[in-house]
Parts: structure tokens; C-alpha cells; sequence
């Protein structure tokens, strides 16, 4: 790939140098300048010095073979390349010696510390000693070894153990087998005073070196150690630290001394040398190698990252280091060949940042010639000019289907970023460019012609307004997908290297251009249009919708958009939107029903298939509003108004489809329990269908929409409108289902009804648990039947239809009086079995439900009339007790009395007080009453006989104060109906007594009945006040009952006795 206008095969260097790469056909020239470079590479790997790095290639010969495919050279020009060399004259070799420092040297003067300086040159060729132990060597000096006139010395440093030179000797010799380093280093001894020895003293150790002052020659130096190295075994370039060795034994730690070495040459041979700035030569190579890498690692598909072989490294250490050049100027050559080879082929611009840090760490503008800074000023600008063009063009230069195009932008950004930081840049390039403002701008331009590329690829072949739209809504999409890629992946990188929203540029340009563009292809639109054009419209407008959402990301925007208002364009659209949502959803319902066999779709359901149908309808209509989103509030009305007629036209006429499907399934078969469970499943589909149409105002959100329409419409409009339109489709529902759900209860309640009318006909001498199966057998084979088939609402339904059925046959059969208990045991035991079957332990229907009105009339007449005579009489006396309780009222007057029972006798004792209000019924205008005390019911009481008190003549307020004692045992007072009747008459001497009135104490609570031992007397006991009353003519239903019962003697005397009472009742009918 070749992003700049550069070609492979073929590099222009700054500095006006043209070096053309071979073309690698037959017969191609080889231009002078590249057969010079390549006579300096050659030349420098012959004379190659040091011991090779481990990282670096040590076997010549590979060194030649790389060189040769770098530089293209074939077999023949290799050879008469490689002779040039050889013929031309060796350079001069140097070592380049730095005297750095030392540390735990020996202290030689009296205070302890030395004065050392060092001697070092380098021994031609080095004296091996004859024999392995032999001391000779080890005690030569430099002064001895080396001629005067080669050795070097540093400075003299005064009085430390840890001395600091930092000097740099250039050391020429002739052969690196032969010649070897020598380095001593030596105390300074000047000559001094021994009154000025003796104040320098500071312990014993310095007396001694006194005294051996003395017996040395006046101005001797002392020997501190030596470094003795043979050049072979140094590498081009050595830094550290060496032991100083000692001539004898006496010390042998004599401390450290830090030396750096550099093999260099002088006076080299070759043109370029002589011709050229051994920086700019070294530049040359650089460029020529590093092109090689780039171009072999793109043959093999792969992306380079920087890193230069062994072989293109071992060259370009060995030609720096034999140029001696500067660490400075070995990153300015790497600078100007990566960025310029950077803007003609491709490799990761991180390794571009290199060489900026290390120009920034080390930059001093003195240390370059005036045209080398202006080849680095050309260099920046160039970069920077290249690098925004790239970025101007980022979506084609880095699209996001090619891996690591992220890394690379964001690496690119960073490296611009960085390089107009640089102190360099700033001092170099004299107009700094605003990099934010430089890349902003070229963004824009860069989107801008991005868009009318993709808008040209996208024109249509054939120009009509269906295809426009297919066009224009394509186009959207690219640009929507374009701004998430700018959202999601790139802004970030921009925002964090130039504090550029990427985002707001691309938005702002790209919403300005579709809207222009989009406006300019709409203008043709009118109501005629055809339903591909609209449908291609509608595509375009939701298009268009998702495009403006975006808006949200902007941090910030000045005035409205240009697509603020763009949903206008599409008025004359929107009915032929909404009418093919109608159609489209119309036509589905009715092909689903065509299909439906009207059986469950799943195991677990009671639906059959046209449901689902129905609700994908529904929730395309529902996406049609989402997606339409329309945003003028009063226009939005009304399209939801239709949308809502039109789904509840769906509704009923779905209706009216699925009951004919069943009929018309129904009548090809002629299958009964087949019918009754399609009606099941069309139940269960209209009940589904009335929850949809429920759904509908949280699904279309009518409460956002009154929200937005309350300052254009009325809510009572509203209500009207779209409510009362619901509620009239629900309520069309309801009835349908009721429709059916009768029509399911009609097939059940002939069988019911029969099965009781069967039950209570049945044998009297059948058990009623037994009369009663066969109708519960039918009812649990058909409701089970039915609740496995409809779903639960409409199951409790039928239900509740089905239960008013059977309470009124129930009721119907317990309508005729017979002296039969055991018919209405029968019906009573039916009652309870179809209570329990109909709620179904809660799973049925509720029992609030189910004790009706109706319900509890029947379960009250059964229970009475299944009773028997006697229980029916202590009912009537139960009856009589509450009525005396709640009565509140003393129209016939009142009776007081005092009862207590005294468990130990079994004695009830009852003390008649007195009576007041009586009714005069003497013709003098009063009465003669007196009080008749009865137990009852009788049978409960057969041997008690009555009582009566003394008659009071002329008195209706009589005082009688008399007391009366039965013998009943305590469990007889707390029967049902046990009482104490008193009955006050009006004595007439010649007829019959007329009755005064009646009234009932219930025994089940007379005092003492309950208690452990008799109470001491009467005195405790509370006055009870009876009021009077009179049976009501109209009878009763347990005396009517009793009545029945013709062959029951009991029964007939105790109606016969309330009878007589009744006759003397003075209440009216």
C-alpha cells in the first residue's frame, strides 16, 4: 500500500540527494549515488572492529549476502563492488578512550587520600609472558611499554578516593589481534614540608607514611594500580567498570576504575566519506535498509512494527560507531528517514515517537549545522502536512475493517501531537500551526467530500421518486453507521490527543448535507404518489428519524438543525403509511383464521394459532406508531385515532371470522364433543383478543399522549374519542364471549336438570349419598372436560352460568310440600355435593359467589324440611326465643320474672312477679289475668305438667309474687327450643280465657345452670322483663311443614295447639 505520492522502488532524501532503488529487472542501470552507498557499506563491514554485540549477526559473510538483497545488487556487481573495496586504502583505526571516574582507590598521602591522575596509551603489540607465573608483566608500567610521545594523562585530582575525570583520548593503532589498552593510574607527590606533613596528620597509619616519605626519592610518584585490555576483546562500544590491578601482592584491592571504549575509524576511503557528512551518509543507509525491511515484511503480509533485523542492525551499529557519530545525530538521520519513508509506505507510526522523545530530550539548536536545521524544519512540515491528509481521508486510509486501523489513527495523532510539542518544532518552524484548528478543518472537508463519494456511488440508474428514495435511504445508513463509528470508536482517540470532538464535526456537516440533499430529491412529493414510493419514503423517514436522535450526543449546539422540522416533508405520505399498516394486518388476520383448525397450538396452552397472528398484527401496528414517533402533537392525534379504529375494525371482524370458522369446522364434521371444543377455543381467543384491545393504551402510551396534546386538546375529547372507542369494542367483546359461553352452558344445563329430576324421584330407600352419583359423575366428565379447554375467566364463567341453572332446578324440585323427609334429604345432599363440586376446593368459583340469595333460601328450606317433626318443633321454639329477644316493643304489655336453677335438686325454680300494660279485654274496661307456665317443647317435657298462678281480679298491672319449682334434669334445659312459655290470660267464667299474651325464656342460660354448687337463695338473682306478644295469623313455615305431615300425630296436635293461639292472636294479617 502506498499512501503518499511516493513509489516503491524509488525514495527522494532530503537535502536535493535523488538515490534510486533498484527496479530489480534485467539490465537495469544501477545509478551512481546507490553504487556509492553501497561501496561505503561494504567498505564498513570489511573493516569491521570489535568483538560482536550478542544480539548483533558476528559472520562477515552474512553481513555481504543481506547487503547484496538490500541493495539489489546481483552476483557480478557484487563482485566488482566488493573489489573497488579491497582495493581501496584501510582507514585509520582509533579507540576512543573516556577516563570516566574511580572509587576505593588506595589513600597514599598522609591525610589519608591521594592525588591520582592516570597514564594510558595503547601497546602495539603486546608482550605475552614466557611463563604463566611470571610477575615481569604484571610490574611494566606505561612509561616503560609505550614510546613518550603516545601516552596520554589526565588531570591530577587532589586529595580523594573517588575521583572524576570525564576525559576523552583518541587512541590510534594499527592492528586489534596484536595491540592491547594500557591504563595506570599514579598518586601525585609534590614536594612539601615536613611541618606541613605533620599538620595534615590524623592517626598512626599517617605517621608511618611519613616515615616512608622519607626513605623515597624527593618527588616520587606512588603507584595506585592499572587496566591492561586487549583490544580484540572489546565490542565496538564498551561502558564499564574495570579492577585496578596491582604490581605485587601488598594491595591487592586496589579499587575501580569506569572507562568507555568506541572503535572508530579515521581517513576512510570511500567517496561517500570524502564527499559527504558522515551524518547525511549514514542517513542514506538507514533509508536504503529500513525501505528493504518494510518492503519484505509487506511480502509477507505483514505489518511493520519498527523493529529492524539483525542484519540491517549489526550494519547501521557498525557504521555509526566507525563515524563516530553522535547519539544526537544517529536519532536526527532515524527522524528524517522514518518520517519520510513513512509518507511513501506503510508501517506503524509509533515508530516515529522514538525519535522525537529522544530529539527532544537531547535538542540544543547550536549543536546543527543551518542546513541540517532546515532539513528538520522541512521534515516537520512535510510530516504535518502528510499526516493531516491522512487524517483528512481517515475513513479510506484506516476503515475499520482492516485490523489495528484503530492503533494506527490513534498512533498517527500522537505523533503529530508530540511533534509540534517539540522544542525543535517550535524554534525551527517559524509560523507553528494551530494542530487542533488544522485538523478540524480538514475533517470537514474530509466528511464533506466523503459524503459526495458515497452519495455518487448510491445515484440511481433509473431517476424516478420510488428509486430516490431507495437511494437517499441507503445513503442514510452509510451516514448513520458512519457516525456511530464515529461515536463509539474514533471520538475518543480525538478528544484525547487534540480535545476534538470528532462527533459535533462529523454531525454538524453531515446533518447540514442530508438535509439539503434530502429536500432537493423530496420536492416532487405529493398525495398521488405510489405505495413503492411511500414505502421507500417511509424507510427513508425513519432513516432520517434515527439520524436526528443523534443529536443527543452533541455536547452542545448553537440555533435548530437543519432536519428540525424534517418529518413536514412527509405529510403527504403518512395516510398511505397507516392505510398498508391496516391492510397488511387485515389481510394476516383473515389468512390466520382461514388456517386456523381451531385446536391448541402448545401443550401448555388453551389458544389456538390465529392468536399469535392477531398479536403480531396488533404489534406491527403498535411499531408502525413507535416508528412514526410523529412529532407535531395535534397531527399525532389524529393518527393515533386512526390507528385505533383500525385495530378495533380488526378486532370485530375477527370476531364475527373465527365463529363462522367454527361453524363451518362443525358442520364437515358432525362431531358434537368436537363442536363444544372449538366453541371452547373460540372463547378463549375472543377473551385473548379483549386483552390485546386492553393493552393498547400502555402500549401506545395515551397517557404521553394527553400529556403532549393538553394545551391543543380538550381531555373530555380525548375520552370521547379514543376511550369510549375502546370501551365500545371491549364491551362488543364481552358480549360475544357471553354469546358463546352461554351457548356452552345450554348443552350442559338439559343434563343437569334431568339428573335431578331423576335424583328426586329416585327410591326413598336409597341412601342420598347414593342418589346423588350419577349427577356428579356427568358434572365432573364435562367440567373437567371444559376446563381442560377453555381458560380459567372463561371457565368461571360458564361456571357461574351453570350454578344459577342449578340452584333454580334445585330450587324448583323442592317447590311441592310432601310428608317426605327423606326426598328433601336427598335434594339437601345434592345442594351440599354441587357447593363443594362448583368451588372446587378455591380453583372454582369463590364462595362469596356462590351463597347467593338463592343459594341460602334453598339451603334454609331443605335443611327444614328434611328435619323431623320434633326437630321442626324445637326450630319453631328457637325461632319464638329470638323473636322474644329482639322484640322491643311491649304492645301487649310485659311479665317480670326470677329463675334459677339449683343443680344439686335438678330443681328450676321460677318466681312470677308481676305483669303491667295489659290490654283490658273485660267489657268493664279491664281484665282478670292470670300467668300459665308451660315447658316446652313438650315431648322434651312429657311428665312436667303446667302451672298457673292465682287470678287477679280487675287488674292490668297485677302484682302475683309467686314462686314455682320443676324437677328437670340440667341436660333438658340445654336442648334446641327449651323454654319457659308464659302465657297471661283473661279468666271469663263462662266461655273460654282470652288471651292476654305470650312469652318465651330460653332455659340454655338460666342462671345457676352452669355453676358448680347451688346459690345460697334468690336474692343474687337478676329480675328478667318478658314482652308480651301475640302469634302473627299469616302461620309460619315450620307450622306449615308440620301441617303436611298428615300421618304424624305429634306433629298434627302441636299445629292444632298453636292453631287455637293464633285464632286469639289480636295481631293483623
Amino acid at each position: 500500500m502506498c499512501w503518499g505520492g511516493g513509489r516503491a522502488g524509488c525514495w527522494v532524501w532530503g537535502g536535493g540527494d535523488t538515490w534510486g532503488a533498484r527496479g530489480g529487472g534485467e539490465g537495469s542501470v544501477l545509478s551512481p549515488q546507490l553504487a556509492l552507498l553501497y561501496e561505503e557499506v561494504l567498505y564498513t563491514i570489511r573493516h569491521r572492529l570489535g568483538k560482536p554485540e550478542p544480539h548483533h549477526v558476528a559472520d562477515t559473510q552474512e553481513l555481504y549476502a543481506y547487503v547484496q538483497k538490500a541493495f539489489g545488487m546481483d552476483a557480478e556487481e557484487h563482485r566488482a563492488s566488493m573489489q573497488r573495496v579491497k582495493d581501496l586504502e584501510s582507514p585509520t583505526f582509533c579507540l576512543k578512550a573516556t577516563v570516566k571516574e574511580a572509587k576505593g582507590i588506595l589513600g597514599k598521602d598522609v591525610s589519608g587520600f591521594s592525588d591520582p591522575y592516570c597514564l594510558l596509551g595503547i601497546e602495539a603489540k603486546s608482550q605475552e609472558p614466557a611463563h604463566p607465573d611470571s610477575k615481569k608483566r604484571l610490574k611494566a608500567v606505561v612509561k616503560d611499554l609505550i614510546p613518550e610521545d603516545q601516552i596520554h594523562r589526565t588531570q591530577v585530582i587532589s586529595q580523594t578516593l573517588n575521583p572524576v575525570w570525564d576525559e576523552t583520548f583518541i587512541l590510534e593503532f594499527e592492528d586489534t589481534e596484536t595491540a592491547s589498552f594500557h591504563l595506570d593510574m599514579w598518586d601525585s607527590d609534590m614536594v612539601e614540608s615536613v611541618r606541613h606533613k605533620l599538620g595534615e596528620l590524623t592517626d598512626l597509619h599517617g605517621l608511618k607514611r611519613i616515615f616512608k616519605d622519607a626513605r623515597k626519592d624527593k618527588g616520587q610518584d606512588d603507584f595506585l594500580g592499572n587496566v591492561v585490555l586487549r583490544l580484540k576483546d572489546l565490542h565496538c562500544w564498551d561502558d564499564q567498570w574495570y579492577q585496578l590491578e596491582p604490581r605485587t601482592e601488598t594491595y591487592p584491592n586496589r579499587g575501580q576504575c569506569h572507562l568507555q571504549f568506541l572503535l572508530t575509524h579515521k581517513r576512510r576511503a570511500t567517496t561517500s566519506s570524502r564527499t559527504q557528512p558522515s551524518y547525511t551518509v549514514h542517513r542514506h543507509l538507514l533509508q536504503q535498509l529500513v525501505s528493504y525491511e518494510i518492503l519484505q515484511h509487506q511480502a509477507g503480509s505483514i505489518a511493520w512494527d519498527g523493529e529492524l533485523s539483525r542484519h540491517a542492525s549489526t550494519v547501521l551499529y557498525l557504521h555509526a560507531t566507525q563515524k563516530d557519530l553522535s547519539d544526537f545525530h544517529q536519532v536526527m538521520a532515524q527522524w528524517l528517514a522514518y518520517s519520510k519513508l513513512y509518507q511513501s509506505l506503510e508501517f506503524n507510526s509509533n515508530c516515529l515517537l522514538h525519535q522525537i522523545t529522544s530529539i527532544e530530550y537531547q535538542w540544543v539548536q547550536e549543536r546543527l549545522r543551518p542546513e541540517q536545521k532546515a532539513e528538520l524544519a522541512e521534515s516537520f512540515q512535510s510530516l504535518l502536512t502528510y499526516g493531516v491528509s491522512l487524517i483528512r481521508r481517515y475513513r479510506i486510509i484506516f476503515p475499520l475493517s482492516v485490523a489495528r486501523s484503530t492503533e494506527r489513527l490513534q498512533s498517527l495523532l500522537r505523533v503529530l501531537v508530540q511533534m509540534c510539542k517539540m522544542k525543535a518544532f517550535r524554534e525551527l518552524c517559524t509560523l507553528s500551526p494551530d494542530l487542533p484548528r488544522m485538523v478540524s478543518e480538514a475533517l470537514k472537508s474530509g466528511t464533506t467530500e466523503w459524503f459526495h463519494m458515497k452519495k455518487q456511488h448510491l445515484k440511481p440508474m433509473v431517476k424516478s421518486m420510488e428509486e430516490n428514495g431507495k437511494a437517499l435511504a441507503k445513503l442514510l445508513l452509510e451516514v448513520i453507521a458512519d457516525l456511530q463509528q464515529c461515536q463509539k470508536t474514533w471520538n475518543k482517540f480525538f478528544i484525547s490527543t487534540l480535545k476534538l470532538n470528532l462527533f459535533s464535526i462529523a454531525y454538524v456537516e453531515l446533518e447540514s448535507l442530508v438535509a439539503e440533499h434530502v429536500q432537493e430529491q423530496l420536492h416532487e412529493v405529493d398525495s398521488s404518489m405510489s405505495k413503492p414510493t411511500a414505502e421507500s419514503l417511509f424507510q427513508l423517514y425513519l432513516n432520517l428519524q434515527e439520524l436526528y436522535r443523534m443529536k443527543d450526543f452533541l455536547p452542545e449546539r448553537d440555533g435548530p438543525l437543519a432536519l428540525s422540522d424534517f418529518h413536514q416533508w412527509f405529510k403527504e405520505a403518512v395516510p398511505q403509511w397507516l392505510q398498508k399498516a391496516y391492510t397488511i394486518a387485515l389481510e394476516r388476520a383473515q389468512r390466520a383464521v382461514q388456517m386456523d383448525q381451531l385446536t391448541p397450538f402448545g401443550e401448555h396452552n388453551k389458544h389456538s394459532t390465529s392468536t399469535v397472528d392477531l398479536s403480531t398484527c396488533y404489534a406491527q401496528i403498535v411499531k408502525t406508531w413507535q416508528q412514526l414517533n410523529w412529532p407535531d402533537p395535534e397531527e399525532a392525534f389524529m393518527i393515533m385515532v386512526k390507528l385505533v379504529e383500525d385495530m378495533c375494525r380488526i378486532a370485530l371482524m375477527y370476531c364475527r371470522l373465527i365463529k363462522a370458522r367454527a361453524e363451518a369446522l362443525s358442520l364437515s364434521e358432525q362431531n358434537e364433543g368436537e363442536a363444544a371444543n372449538r366453541l371452547c377455543i373460540v372463547v378463549n381467543n375472543i377473551k385473548q383478543l379483549r386483552l390485546l384491545v386492553l393493552k393498547l393504551p400502555s402500549q401506545l402510551d395515551w397517557a404521553q399522549l394527553e400529556r403532549r396534546t393538553g394545551a391543543i386538546i380538550d381531555p373530555q375529547q380525548i375520552q370521547h374519542t379514543l376511550h369510549h372507542q375502546l370501551d365500545s369494542t371491549v364491551s362488543c367483546l364481552d358480549h360475544e364471549v357471553q354469546d358463546v359461553v352461554q351457548a356452552l352452558a345450554t348443552k350442559l344445563e338439559a343434563g343437569i336438570a334431568r339428573h335431578i329430576q331423576e335424583l328426586s324421584a329416585s327410591n326413598d330407600t336409597r341412601e342420598p349419598e347414593d342418589s346423588i352419583i350419577p349427577l356428579m359423575k356427568f358434572l365432573e366428565s364435562e367440567l373437567q372436560y371444559l376446563n381442560e379447554h377453555l381458560v380459567q375467566e372463561n371457565f368461571k364463567s360458564l361456571l357461574a352460568l351453570l350454578w344459577h341453572h342449578t340452584l333454580a332446578v334445585l330450587t324448583a324440585a323442592a317447590g311441592p310440600q310432601t310428608s317426605s323427609t327423606q326426598r328433601y334429604k336427598k335434594l339437601q345432599c345434592a345442594l351440599k355435593s354441587l357447593e363443594l363440586c362448583f368451588h372446587a376446593e378455591g380453583c372454582g368459583l369463590p364462595l362469596e359467589t356462590l351463597h347467593s340469595a338463592a343459594f341460602l333460601s334453598l339451603e334454609s328450606h331443605l335443611a327444614l324440611c328434611s328435619s323431623t317433626s320434633r326437630k321442626l318443633i324445637q326450630k319453631y321454639f328457637s325461632n319464638r326465643i329470638q323473636e322474644q329477644l329482639d322484640a322491643s316493643s311491649e304492645k301487649y304489655g310485659a311479665v317480670t320474672i326470677k329463675a334459677l336453677y339449683r343443680p344439686s335438686e335438678q330443681k328450676l325454680r321460677v318466681e312470677v312477679l308481676n305483669a303491667v300494660n295489659l290490654i283490658p279485654l273485660d267489657s268493664n274496661g279491664s281484665s282478670d289475668p292470670f300467668v300459665q307456665l308451660t315447658l316446652e317443647p313438650r315431648h322434651e317435657f312429657p311428665e312436667v305438667v303446667a302451672r298457673t298462678t292465682q287470678c287477679k281480679r280487675n287488674e292490668l298491672h297485677p302484682l302475683f309474687d309467686e314462686a314455682f319449682d320443676f324437677l328437670i334434669p340440667p341436660e333438658k334445659c340445654r336442648q334446641e327450643g327449651a323454654c319457659l312459655l308464659l302465657t297471661v290470660f283473661d279468666y271469663d267464667t263462662l266461655g273460654a280465657n282470652d288471651l292476654e299474651g305470650e312469652a318465651f325464656f330460653s332455659l340454655r342460660h338460666v342462671p345457676g345452670l352452669d355453676a358448680d354448687e347451688d346459690q345460697a337463695d334468690m336474692g343474687w338473682v337478676p329480675q328478667t322483663r318478658l314482652s308480651l306478644t301475640h302469634p302473627k295469623p299469616s302461620g309460619d313455615e315450620i307450622l306449615r311443614l308440620l301441617e303436611s305431615r298428615k300421618g304424624d300425630k305429634e306433629a298434627q296436635a302441636f299445629v292444632k295447639l298453636r292453631k287455637q293461639r293464633a285464632k286469639q292472636s289480636k295481631e293483623t294479617a
